[in-house]
């Protein structure tokens, strides 16, 4: 029987075989590299696209004016009219001025403006002593009140900024459930929940509870707005209008109180705020020092308004 056998490969052909398996292990080698560089060029250019992304939008939030506002505050202030109704308007678009209300100080109500922090000691007394009094005259119709919430006050509360996230939840209240904003305003400011100045004061989950007692619905979206802070660059701006700016709700060429609490400022500067609370009466400052009790003065207005368009109406003397 014959057997077949495989010849052994000569010298050449195990030379010629061994240069092949060098070559395409070099070729492989070079494929690896390059798709190791492919792969390094691409991981670069996505980590310069994401630094690039993320300059961008934290140059973008530093330049955005502040904005949009809560509905029912494009003034910067919320306006309470008969049953404690807040007076319905549109939002403050983004970077747009501030809207003045009408007020007529020629007639009935009487127009009541005051500028409040609600971690400020003195506007906690202003309304341990008048809120109750002012709610009701706002509940009948007799005085239409408008509350400026500010921050100023923020440095006091060790880095909480409890000033502003009391006031983002008055604003977020006024513009997703406003029915309970009278009550809410009235509630941080009494001496129950409002917290003393150098403490963190109420949390945000406390602060959702005081909303509500006051009767809001501790929903989804009350709930996200006090978390995000949907309007504290908003309150940020309310501080900013009237120290920087001028305060509204004077009539023309009324001036306030300078810092002294005795001088009044310079007539032909805008009227800037100094303390709170500061409280207006149909376009002039009450101060308690000055007026007395806020309610005598409020029922003195309200008498001079009524005496005044009393006699537009009466029939002139026949002759």
């Amino acid at each position: 029987m014959a057997h077949e056998t495989n010849p052994r490969p000569t010298k050449n052909e195990r030379r010629a075989q061994a240069r092949a398996e060098a070559a395409a292990a070099r070729e492989q080698e070079k494929k690896r590299e390059k798709r190791n560089r492919l792969f390094l060029q691409g991981g670069i250019a996505v980590g310069v696209i994401a630094v690039l992304a993320i300059v961008a939008l934290v140059l973008t939030q530093s330049i955005k004016p502040a904005g949009p506002g809560p509905e029912n505050m494009a003034s910067g202030g919320a306006v309470f009219g008969k049953d404690l109704k807040v007076v319905t308007g549109p939002a403050l678009p983004a970077g747009e001025e501030r809207v003045a209300p009408e007020q007529n100080f020629d007639e009935l109500p009487v127009e009541v403006t005051v500028y409040a922090d609600y971690m400020c000691p003195y506007c906690g007394q202003f309304e341990q002593q008048y809120g109750t009094m002012l709610e009701n005259y706002v509940g009948a119709g007799d005085v239409e009140m408008t509350i400026y919430p500010l921050n100023f006050l923020d440095n006091a509360s060790l880095g909480s900024k409890y000033s502003t996230r009391a006031a983002n939840l008055f604003a977020c209240v006024v513009d997703q459930q406003p029915d309970y904003a009278f009550k809410l305003n009235n509630a941080l400011l009494s001496a129950e929940v409002q917290p003393a100045e150098s403490t963190t004061g109420l949390t945000d989950e406390q602060l959702i509870e005081q909303a509500e007692a006051a009767g809001a619905e501790a929903d989804t979206e009350l709930r996200q707005c006090v978390k995000d802070r949907t309007f504290g660059s908003f309150i940020s701006a309310n501080y900013k209008q009237v120290s920087e700016v001028g305060i509204q709700g004077l009539a023309k060429g009324a001036q306030l109180l300078g810092a002294d609490g005795v001088t009044l400022q310079d007539a032909d500067e805008p009227q800037r705020l100094v303390s709170t609370p500061t409280v207006i009466v149909n376009g002039q400052q009450w101060s308690q020092s000055r007026d007395g009790d806020l309610e005598s003065y409020l029922l003195k207005v309200k008498s001079e308004l009524e005496q005044q368009n009393a006699s537009a109406e009466a029939p002139a003397d026949s002759e």
